[in-house]
């Protein structure tokens, strides 16, 4: 895991000022401390800040081959079986970024369907002058391009390119909408005018400082639902899911995992223990509430039974009010996702032992399980409603103009999927799988866990496991009214303890309940914020603080309370300035 960035400036521009170059590597430092190295050639500069976990003594980057220069953030777990289909390359380093750069020269664009792992590329073809940037089909590596003066600049964070002075700090409104509505924004477009993402799968063709062409994979096998009965699914997801796993394990260093009370991480856990000879090492957060002693027993359950060591890292109120201004900082493309919260708390506990983790996320929508999946099938005459069909301000009046395309995103993606051939199910879990996955789970596990320099990897969002279980019939993926049922049904053999078919229901993060406790103090605050204040009245918005009495009004007040940290951060540029309170009353 690492951080690039760099310019690709017109024939006409100067060449790339060695001090923005500096900024982009130092502002881009936290996601890899371990070394830097940039290249500049005419008008064309390439910057890595580099997180060592393959090939730790060789695997410094640029890396060279040829005309052609590449810089890398991510992880290629089939970097092995690529090196034994490239006989007549000499490599030069034992990398697994270096099979792609070959890859490219013999290839160009199409070189990323070979690709199997999580990656963002920059390569810059000296002879033709053209730079190529890929992501990766799930979007699990963010990527992020701007237009800027003389050309073009892209970086794996947002913020990089905020900090260089490259962008004004200005937000879109439409976007703030979103955040407000849904707790992410969709689509290329960000929240910050001029900035975009390079989308899940694109590959840009650049030269000249403009983007010349798009072309795009898929993560997602076409076609409807297959035919294929129970047993034949069970042994063919085993088979998928014993060999992702084992390649998601590919390091250099040491690596954990988070294990919650869910089915995704408790699958992982045995698919873990099934295949390494020393105890799994796993992460369980927890909150002071008592409903989260049910779910850390089961966790602690889980991991007795496969002789994992264990640890628990206990989240508290105290801890939360103290660190939310770090935390929502680290998230400066914003997901105002309550799972912030123990995902930077685990990820700083985690780096003590390791460098990487693996994680469940992508498991609750590649295997339908969550309940939203069972309301969208249902007809509107029995109780079904479309996904993202409220916004969390609909019913609390406190915003000075009524949210009114927010939703645009969500539908686009909806007429995408329509036109698939999916069935009901499966568009539901595609328009998940295309902007909440990318835009809300993937950008707060790379966020929260680069900000400790700590890679996070995502073994069910893998090409054999999608080819497995994306296109299974919906009786295997939803029964009576039970998501991923043929992963549960694969983790009743596998791990009995986990009991992956009683009833169990995650424990949220309380934070609705922290902020009421705290809801006298915080409100004028809150209020008082210029981002705000521009946005709500704040005498509604102190009201509101003062008397939550539902959960969306606790929501809602996250969402505020999140959104003036935020805006803090990156758009009036101010670091913390100690707790939440002290950093709220400092602006």
């Amino acid at each position: 895991m690492c951080g690039i960035a760099g310019l690709i400036l017109s024939s006409g521009a100067p060449p790339p000022d060695p001090s923005t170059v500096s900024r982009l590597i130092e502002t881009l430092r936290h996601r890899g401390p371990d070394g830097s190295g940039h290249a500049v050639v005419g008008r064309v500069a390439l910057a890595q800040n580099r997180l060592a976990i393959i090939d730790l003594v060789t695997g410094e980057q640029p890396l060279f081959a040829g005309p052609a220069t590449l810089v890398g953030n991510g992880e290629i777990y089939n970097y092995r079986e690529l090196r034994a289909e490239l006989p007549d390359v000499a490599f030069a380093t034992n990398s697994d970024c270096e099979p792609p750069l070959h890859l490219w020269l013999r290839r160009r664009t199409a070189y990323v369907e070979a690709l199997r792992g999580m990656y963002a590329f920059a390569i810059h073809e000296r002879a033709q002058r053209t730079v190529t940037l890929s992501r990766d089909p799930f979007g699990i590596k963010p990527l992020y391009i701007a237009q800027v003066a003389g050309g073009l600049a892209f970086a794996s964070e947002a913020q990089a390119l905020l900090e260089s002075g490259l962008v004004p700090r200005t937000v879109r409104p439409a976007a703030r909408e979103e955040l407000l509505q849904l707790q992410f924004t969709t689509g290329a477009e960000t929240i910050f005018e001029g900035i975009q993402r390079v989308l899940p799968g694109e590959t840009l063709t650049c030269a000249d400082g403009n983007v010349l062409d798009r072309r795009r994979i898929h993560a997602l096998p076409e076609g409807g639902p297959e035919q294929i009965d129970e047993a034949a699914a069970l042994a063919r997801l085993d088979r998928a899911l014993m060999e992702s796993v084992a390649l998601h394990q590919r390091s250099d260093v040491p690596y954990g995992m988070f294990l919650s009370g869910d089915v995704d991480s408790a699958a992982l856990l045995a698919l873990m223990a099934r295949q390494n000879d020393q105890p799994v090492l796993a992460y369980t957060a927890g909150f002071e509430v008592p409903e989260a002693a049910e779910e850390r027993a089961q966790a602690a359950a889980m991991a007795k039974a496969v002789g994992a060591r264990h640890e628990r890292v206990e989240v508290t109120e105290a801890m939360v009010w103290r660190h939310l201004p770090e935390i929502v900082g680290a998230m400066d493309d914003p997901a105002a996702d309550h799972a912030i919260i123990p995902t930077w708390f685990l990820a700083r506990r985690a780096r003590e032992d390791v460098k990487v983790v693996l994680s469940g996320d992508g498991g609750d929508e590649m295997f339908a399980g969550h309940s939203r999946y069972a309301s969208a099938m249902r007809p509107w005459w029995r109780g079904g409603r479309a996904m993202w069909a409220r916004g969390s301000f609909d019913k609390v009046p406190v915003l000075r103009t009524r949210p009114s395309a927010w939703r645009d995103g969500i539908a686009a993606a909806e007429a995408r999927a329509a036109d698939s051939g999916l069935s009901r199910l499966g568009m539901a879990q595609a328009v998940d799988m295309d902007e909440w996955l990318p835009n809300d789970v993937l950008l707060r596990l790379d966020r929260c866990l680069m900000a400790h320099a700590v890679e996070g990897r995502t073994p069910f969002l893998d090409r054999g496991v999608a080819e497995a279980a994306f296109r299974l019939p919906d009786g295997l993926k939803l029964r009576g009214g039970m998501g991923q049922y043929i992963l549960r049904k694969w983790l009743e053999q596998a791990l009995p303890a986990a009991r992956p078919f009683a009833p169990t229901q995650g424990v949220p993060v309380p934070i609705g309940a922290w902020i009421k406790a705290n809801g006298a103090r915080l409100g004028p605050l809150v209020a008082a914020h210029p981002s705000v204040a521009e946005i709500a009245d704040p005498a509604q918005v102190e009201a509101l603080f003062r008397d939550i009495r539902r959960w969306r009004h606790g929501q809602a007040c996250w969402k505020l309370l999140f959104y003036a940290l935020w805006h803090r951060r990156h758009v009036l540029g101010l670091p913390p300035a100690g707790d939440v309170f002290d950093t709220l009353a400092a602006t």
